[in-house]
């Protein structure tokens, strides 16, 4: 299966542009329609976060509790049976009956605590109606998204992974990579005015067959000049 993966890692490569350059353009619509309390509310929330992270002692167990977690419910989510949690600042464990890719690279892509700031939030909405709060669900949002992006970038440059290496480097890098802008592109279209699914279909329509044609040209390209190149010899 390792084989398969590295193939299916290859043909995902020019994607990795093409969504790329969804997520830019989509940042044009959103800030071209962006209400500014919002936005401010967003920023302030991902800005906090980066202070906490680099000038005081990281919560490394609040990651790990999320990052098992996360392990946790994917598994749930897909039929498997869970047991043995455990969480220690120098790492965690949580056993499966059963795994597959998105269950062992989850944490790296799930925002655990974001969606989890979004339920809660939404939970107390229907109770309590909090239309003119909510900038605090845009700020919890934000301190969350910053939260998994500051340690998953940390825990993937400093810590050897076992998760990524039992699906390979490359295949866990794009599929990482791949679906936190997917994620991040969902989350922002959930809670936005300005950018809708209709809108971001048509960008995806647009942006990620150019990234493959694009490949296809400079490939040949590149191709067609090491041939010569070699026939020179």
């Amino acid at each position: 299966m390792r084989w398969l993966k590295l193939i299916i890692a290859v043909l995902l490569l020019p994607a990795t542009t093409g969504i790329t350059s969804v997520a830019w353009h989509a940042c044009h619509v959103l800030l071209a329609g962006a209400n500014v309390v919002p936005a401010l509310a967003f920023g302030s929330g991902y800005l906090l976060w980066l202070l906490i992270f680099i000038f005081l002692p990281t919560p490394v167990r609040t990651y790990v509790l999320g990052h098992e977690l996360t392990h946790a419910v994917w598994a749930l989510l897909m039929g498997a049976r869970v047991s043995g949690l455990s969480v220690r600042k120098s790492g965690g464990q949580v056993r499966t009956s059963k795994t597959n890719w998105a269950i062992t690279l989850a944490p790296y892509f799930f925002p655990f605590y974001a969606v989890l700031f979004m339920i809660g939030f939404f939970i107390a909405h229907a109770i309590w109606n909090l239309t003119a709060h909510f900038w605090v669900l845009f700020f919890l949002v934000g301190l969350g998204w910053s939260f998994h992006v500051t340690f998953t970038i940390m825990v993937l440059l400093t810590v050897s992974q076992p998760d990524v290496k039992s699906q390979g480097a490359l295949f866990s890098t794009v599929v990482i990579y791949l679906i936190n802008l997917l994620t991040m592109l969902v989350t922002a279209t959930l809670l936005s005015q300005s950018l809708t699914f209709a809108t971001l279909a048509q960008i995806f329509s647009d942006k990620l067959p150019a990234s493959y044609v694009w490949t296809l040209d400079n490939g040949a390209v590149l191709w067609n000049y090491a041939r010569t190149l070699w026939s020179q010899r």
